[in-house]
């Protein structure tokens, strides 16, 4: 299979333009679904967080291509595949976050912790489940404080 086909759903308003942003956890941002996609939205809101799937439409397509880099940019610790890392530069620049819902409106998605900029495109969405979508035990590498 060489081609897969994914429509966009929607994209992100926030008023956020700088893709290097730190802390996006207070973030407030809302995800205006196309309106044909309200529907599938409803009852969406009885859940306290969402998982959001969008698509990093600003990075570089020779970014695409980098197979290594290291964390963060820091030459210091050790390089990583660029699928071992959580960055965007990668063979399909999708991102994917686990935010706090606030509010639910036709077609209008409010979110607060969503780390993506102004005009991303949305692709999916999907209710945060604890039971599935947590690992007590999961390990991580030592230069992630983990």
């Amino acid at each position: 299979m060489e081609e897969i086909d994914i429509n966009v759903i929607g994209s992100v308003k926030n008023g956020e333009y700088q893709i290097n942003l730190v802390d996006w956890s207070d973030v407030v941002s809302t995800i205006e679904f196309k309106i044909k996609f309200a529907d599938y939205l409803v009852h969406l809101d009885d859940y306290s967080h969402v998982i959001v799937v969008g698509w990093l439409h600003l990075i570089p397509s020779e970014l695409r291509n980098r197979a290594q880099t290291y964390p963060n940019g820091d030459a210091e610790l050790s390089l990583q595949g660029s699928l071992a890392l959580r960055g965007g530069a990668r063979p399909n620049p999708i991102s994917v976050t686990v935010c706090k819902l606030i509010d639910l409106q036709e077609n209008e998605l409010v979110l607060r912790g969503l780390d993506l900029v102004d005009g991303t495109p949305i692709l999916d969405i999907k209710p945060y489940i604890p039971f599935y979508d947590s690992e007590v035990n999961a390990r991580l590498p030592v230069w992630t404080g983990g």
